[in-house]
């Protein structure tokens, strides 16, 4: 489920069918965010995650559509299974390019399952902020499939 705050805010709500340490261990560690990262029909063929706060991160998506997608950001606060707030930066030649925003994920445990809020400004205006709800709501559907294929993995 998806709602806006404000006209410079996006904040996403999902639950994902893993313990929050397993949320938390999916953002936070390469091997798993390239798996997942992006819009349906991007890859993640690059990540580097200097997982510390005041680390940095740096990554591109791409797709057969696509050129080369870069963005990063820095970490600003990181609380293990509970918490992550980082910057987010494009890094192309798109009309967010170089602007930045803070994102901040919680991660509630409700009944051995995880509430993932997801919460993103500022944005310049309602047009950028809509253009977010799409990508990050398909790339939110690829992390669904990747703990479900863990899921998977881990019970055979």
């Amino acid at each position: 489920m998806s709602a806006q705050l404000a006209d410079n805010e996006l904040l996403i709500r999902r639950i994902f069918d893993a313990p929050p340490e397993v949320l938390f261990a999916l953002w936070s560690e390469p091997e798993h965010f390239r798996r997942w990262m992006g819009p349906e029909t991007f890859t993640c063929p690059q990540v580097e995650i200097d997982f510390r706060v005041g680390g940095t991160y740096r990554a591109m998506i791409t797709s057969p559509e696509h050129q080369e997608n870069w963005f990063g950001g820095v970490y600003r606060e990181i609380e293990p299974h509970r918490k992550l707030a980082f910057t987010f930066t494009w890094d192309n030649d798109g009309p967010s390019t170089g602007v930045e925003t803070l994102v901040t994920i919680t991660f509630e445990e409700i009944d051995g399952k995880t509430l993932q809020t997801f919460h993103q400004s500022p944005f310049l205006d309602v047009e950028r902020r809509d253009s977010h709800v799409g990508g990050w709501t398909s790339a939110f559907d690829c992390l669904d499939a990747y703990v479900q294929d863990i899921a998977k993995e881990t019970s055979s």
